[in-house]
């Protein structure tokens, strides 16, 4: 009998609602075997996220136990990965009725379904957390050690406890060694500090010992979108406005440079790939990050990512600054890092006085502390290259309507920064709290310097910005939030945006573009 595992069901359409006490949701992770159920446990007073397994006796436990004791010793991990899935389920189905006629155990067809999951979860899978894994809207999952329930944060409904909660030191810190192994690093006593990425590009970060945490072993996985957000769903989560992205196209053509600055998990990475969608079709974009977690819609686009080294002397590594040099010579029209942190940001600056476009993220919560971390060691650049950065843009976390949420809080434009680091800047756009709404002014010296550089008039520009503005709204109202959707519409604006404009209804038929 064929066993069958999707991995993969259809992604459930889930209710934003007001009264999280109301919230009784179940949804498919792993056809037919796992769900997750998302509650409000009046009890604990809080929404609640549970894995719903298949239930097994005590017999049914026992039986599970030794035939993992035998399959530890029959399969080979890294072979196994190596297969599709289809052909890794058979395999694995094959292996398993063979150690089962081997010891001679009789065992249910019923029985074998429900565990043959488990086999699947824990030696193919990540044991416990597969169903978190699998689980689409689940962005970050956090074990805080022993005893304790993993937490997630959720797209939807955000921070939540869940039923998962590892009881054995011993397998904690093996669930740990498992992902150094995934991650195809090395974690122990004397290197207790796992910093790395799985194959799908999620980053993980682990601690090995009660030395360095004392609650026992932790880890936090920051899970990869494999499709990124699009600008459209950016607007439709109330991160950004239309006026916001338009001002952004109109400076991502005209190649200025961007640097997108917030705390930890404030939007900065998500933020970045959204407004990637707007570099023309024809230009060559190269990428540096640590770790892989750019998704940009287009084919002339070459990705790089830093490699550690080996021993003690790091032999073999490719850090940011060796990569980001070398992708100069790569002639692109776009450069993208995904984080800045040190010597390698001299170089990123070098390139934008050069002529390089460049977008990057950078930990900061303010253009004041923005400046003062450019100028300040590690980092150490001078006042004459910062002024060659044109926008900061500052992402928050933000609480709206007691929910959590993120919010493109300014948009500040770099005018100059003096010898001593003092920045004159301009804010065409803002965020209010108080009522959640977006505000911008027509003056910006950005635009104004696009307009010097390239010889267009201010009416050309503000007609340009207004047509755009009114383009994104109207894919936002007609719900065109599908990544490829979006990125053939914005390639076809720079092909003809006349056609794409009278298409979506902005402008009549008799009427023209402003592309002059």
């Amino acid at each position: 009998m064929t066993i069958e595992i999707d991995t993969s069901p259809p992604i459930p359409a889930l209710p934003r609602v007001a009264d999280k006490t109301s919230i009784n949701i179940r949804y498919a992770l792993i056809a037919p075997y796992v769900s997750a159920h998302l509650f409000w446990d009046s009890k604990k007073g809080e929404l609640v996220y549970e894995i719903e397994e298949p239930v097994l006796t005590d017999e049914e436990r026992k039986i599970l136990d030794r035939i993992e004791e035998g399959m530890s010793e029959l399969i080979n991990v890294n072979v196994v990965l190596e297969k599709t899935e289809q052909a890794l389920i058979d395999y694995l189905d094959k292996t398993v009725r063979l150690l089962i006629s081997e010891i001679n155990l009789k065992v249910s067809e019923a029985f074998y379904k429900k565990m043959f999951y488990y086999l699947y979860r824990d030696f193919v899978g990540f044991n416990e957390i597969e169903p978190l894994i699998r689980d689409y809207f689940i962005e970050d999952i956090e074990c805080n050690g022993m005893n304790i329930p993993l937490y997630i944060v959720h797209r939807v409904y955000r921070n939540m406890k869940t039923n998962i909660k590892f009881r054995d030191i011993e397998k904690l810190a093996s669930f740990v060694e498992k992902l150094a192994q995934r991650c195809g690093k090395y974690i122990s006593y004397a290197s207790p500090i796992l910093d790395g990425s799985l194959s799908d590009g999620s980053r993980v970060n682990a601690t090995y010992t009660k030395d360095i945490t004392s609650k026992g072993p932790t880890f936090t996985i920051r899970k990869f979108t494999k499709v990124p957000w699009t600008p459209i769903q950016l607007i439709a989560s109330g991160t950004i406005s239309p006026e916001m992205l338009a001002y952004f196209w109109i400076l991502i053509q005209y190649k200025a440079n961007i640097l997108i600055t917030g705390s930890t998990a404030s939007g900065k990475t998500t933020l970045l790939n959204a407004v990637s969608f707007f570099i023309p079709p024809e230009g060559r974009v190269v990428s540096i990050e640590d770790t892989r977690e750019l998704n940009i819609p287009r084919e002339n686009w070459l990705p790089s990512v830093t490699r550690t080294g080996i021993g003690i002397r790091g032999v073999g590594e490719i850090d940011l600054f060796r990569l980001l040099k070398n992708s100069f010579r790569q002639n692109p029209d776009y450069v993208i890092v995904g984080e800045v942190r040190g010597a390698e940001a001299s170089v990123l600056f070098q390139g934008m006085a050069s002529g390089h476009a460049s977008l990057s993220t950078l930990h900061a919560d303010s253009v004041d502390t923005v400046i003062k971390r450019l100028e300040t060691p590690p980092i150490n650049l001078s006042p004459t290259l910062v002024n060659t950065l044109d926008i900061v843009a500052v992402i928050t976390h933000a609480i709206v309507k007691k929910e959590s949420a993120r919010r493109l809080r300014e948009i500040v434009e770099i005018i100059n920064v003096s010898s001593n680091g003092i920045a004159t800047t301009n804010t065409p756009f803002v965020w209010n709290p108080q009522n959640d709404r977006f505000y911008f002014k027509k003056e910006s010296k950005a635009l104004e310097k696009i307009r010097r550089k390239y010889g267009l008039s201010e009416q050309q520009l503000a007609n340009e910005f207004n047509l755009r503005t009114k383009l994104i709204y109207e894919l936002y109202k007609r719900k065109v939030f599908e990544y490829y959707d979006v990125q053939k519409i914005i390639n076809e604006y720079y092909k003809n945006p006349t056609a794409v404009l009278q298409k979506f209804g902005v402008i009549g038929g008799g009427k023209e573009g402003q592309r002059n």
